[in-house]
């Protein structure tokens, strides 16, 4: 007898079958239909799993870097709190795959390339006094410190506690650089010097991550002298195709017009050699640090790190999300007082031991005091050390959550350390000892301030045959000065003593170009108090600075960006196919209408004559025609 398919629990009748099938062929023409019904259920399910995932990270990111960002801390830590949060011992909203790291490496191998694209071998020897010599002394310091305690403490063996202290004597690239390019001290001399210890750290995680497998391997002597043997013929080859074949190769895929090409090919260069360094023994890290090296003087180094630079982003990113991910806060919470008192002990160690490098080097004391608290954490190379360790054996998951912790809290602390370096460090004016003071000269030309601008005039006036009384207050102006053979004295421009005795009523005029608007406006006003016919010619600092300046009373006023912003112009426009004659005419038509719209601004305010702007320009022979 037929059974009918509500009898079977089917569904209804005609949707899948047919009812004058015999019951067996109904029965399995359903269930094949099931299985390829869950079939195309359990892909569309895994296939949304990666994007649900991936718009966790990203979700999670976006989130935390703001908040993190106008708190001061950092993008750094706030990947770490989002991979905390969402990580199996936070939220759990995604569980801590080795894939998502193993990919998330990938950022770690990018963030090496970068580097080796930006440290040529002429750059790291100009600067080899200040890397090798700070940078050596900290790192050698600090890491046998910090091992010397672990050896002591009995919490680990001797290699193991020499990797670990090599590595907590890293400081954060990224967030060092970060504090000073946003106080704007990158460049000042503890800035640079902080800068060079970076350098050197940076150079140093290369060996150190060499060295790891060597240290945790357990082979004989024979094997580790193969295994360098190895590693030293990889790397001779990868620097003899970087010298004689990578500008070839790039030369002809830039050739094809494809941007993607040029990128595929640049990411092929790191894996390849990565994979190359990995098969003889070394990390993938060097291997991407050496094709940067490789490729640092190569010509088409800008455009590489151009496209390398959204791809080491987001990966590198993803790295520390996954370093957050493995942070088990029921281990920290445990031995929360460790995490605490490392964190503390770690800054304390690296704040007292890179003061007294930099001070046993002839740093200033207040200098020395910034260095070390802006270098006082743990660093991102830490992680990846410590992860690398854990991959060999060399640290167990519990110690390297442990010291994961300590270099994330140490993170934290650095914007408390920096503000408390800048509010109690000493200020210490850079010694005037040695400096002469103005002198009176006679038919001269006074140049307050000797900046970029103040040296360029100075030199132009010199050679023309005209006497120069060169004034400036910063002594390593005066001093850099005196290297290319400039007297410049030892003054500020914005007194009137100080202009007096530089012999203000016997110049035949004085050019102010001093850093400082109102040191610049208080001497024009002060100067033409007591000299009416005295040529005064200033250096203004934008367009409201100008407009100030003729009020108090300058003869000439020259904005600091003006003539070159029309040298450039020029140079564009001649490019483009344009005649001189029609470019002076055009530059003239420029000038009169800034002109007007100065004079507009100077009584009406700074959005008077606005419609000026986009006047163009009309070619001499038509106005000539309108005449």
């Amino acid at each position: 007898m037929l059974l009918q398919r509500e009898q079977l629990g089917l569904i209804e009748v005609g949707e899948r079958g047919r009812l004058d099938e015999p019951w067996p062929a109904q029965v399995a023409r359903y269930y094949i239909d099931e299985v390829e019904r869950s079939a195309r259920i359990h892909m569309a399910v895994n296939g949304s799993e990666f994007l649900v995932e991936a718009a966790t990270y990203l979700g999670a990111a976006a989130i935390a870097i703001p908040i993190f960002s106008r708190l001061k801390l950092g993008s750094i830590l706030g990947y770490l709190a989002a991979g905390v949060a969402v990580g199996p011992f936070g939220l759990n909203l995604v569980q801590q795959e080795e894939g998502v790291f193993h990919v998330a490496e990938l950022g770690v191998v990018l963030f090496l390339f970068v580097i080796g694209l930006e440290l040529s071998l002429s750059r790291l020897w100009s600067m080899r006094a200040q890397i090798f010599g700070f940078g050596a002394a900290q790192m050698g310091l600090t890491g046998i410190a910090i091992a010397g305690l672990l050896i002591a403490a009995g919490v680990m063996p001797v290699p193991a506690a020499i990797i670990a202290g090599l590595s907590l004597a890293f400081s954060s690239t990224a967030f060092a650089l970060q504090l000073l390019k946003e106080r704007g001290e990158l460049n000042t001399s503890y800035g640079q010097r902080a800068f060079s210890i970076l350098l050197f750290q940076d150079l140093a995680v290369i060996p150190l991550l060499a060295i790891i497998p060597f240290v945790a391997g357990s082979g004989g002597e024979a094997a580790g002298w193969v295994s360098a043997a190895k590693a030293a013929g990889v790397i001779v080859a990868l620097f003899l195709i970087g010298r004689f074949a990578l500008d070839r190769i790039f030369r002809l895929v830039a050739g094809a017009g494809s941007r993607e090409a040029f990128a595929a090919m640049a990411l092929f260069l790191v894996a390849l050699t990565s994979l190359a360094v990995s098969w003889a023994g070394l990390s993938m890290a060097l291997g991407a640090f050496l094709a940067g090296v490789m490729l640092a003087e190569s010509s088409y180094r800008h455009q590489i790190e151009t496209d390398i630079e959204p791809f080491r982003g987001l990966l590198l990113g993803l790295f520390f999300i996954s370093i957050g991910m493995r942070l088990d806060l029921s281990i920290i919470a445990q031995s929360w007082w460790i995490v605490a008192g490392g964190a503390a002990g770690l800054v304390l160690i690296k704040t007292i031991l890179i003061y007294a490098v930099t001070r046993v080097k002839g740093v200033a004391r207040n200098d020395a005091f910034k260095i070390a608290a802006v270098l006082s954490q743990g660093g991102e190379f830490a992680f990846v050390v410590i992860s690398l360790g854990v991959g060999s054996l060399l640290f167990t998951n519990g110690q390297a959550t442990l010291m994961s912790a300590i270099v994330t809290i140490s993170m934290a602390m650095t914007p408390l350390m920096t503000a408390l370096a800048s509010r109690f460090g000493r200020v210490e004016k850079e010694s005037k000892d040695g400096l002469a003071g103005p002198q009176a000269g006679n038919d001269h030309i006074i140049v307050a301030g000797f900046g970029r601008m103040g040296q360029i005039i100075s030199q132009v006036l010199r050679s023309s045959g005209v006497a120069v009384t060169a004034i400036d207050h910063n002594p390593s102006h005066i001093r850099n000065a005196e290297r290319f053979g400039f007297k410049v004295y030892y003054g500020d421009g914005a007194r009137l003593d100080i202009l007096l005795t530089a012999g203000a009523e016997r110049a035949r005029a004085v050019i102010l170009c001093m850093d400082d608007t109102e040191a610049v406006n208080h001497a024009i006003e002060s100067l033409r108090a007591r000299f009416a016919t005295l040529m005064i010619i200033a250096v203004a600092h934008d367009r409201m600075h100008e407009i100030k300046m003729q009020s108090l009373g300058a003869d000439v006023i020259v904005r600091e960006t003006l003539e070159s912003s029309l040298t450039i112009a020029r140079k564009a426009l001649a490019h483009m196919g344009v005649d001189d004659h029609t470019i002076e005419d055009y530059v003239e038509q420029f000038r009169a209408i800034d002109r007007e719209r100065l004079l507009a601004q100077r009584d009406y305010g700074l959005e008077a004559g606005m419609e000026l702007i986009h006047s163009p320009y009309t070619p001499q022979d038509k106005r000539g025609d309108s005449d």
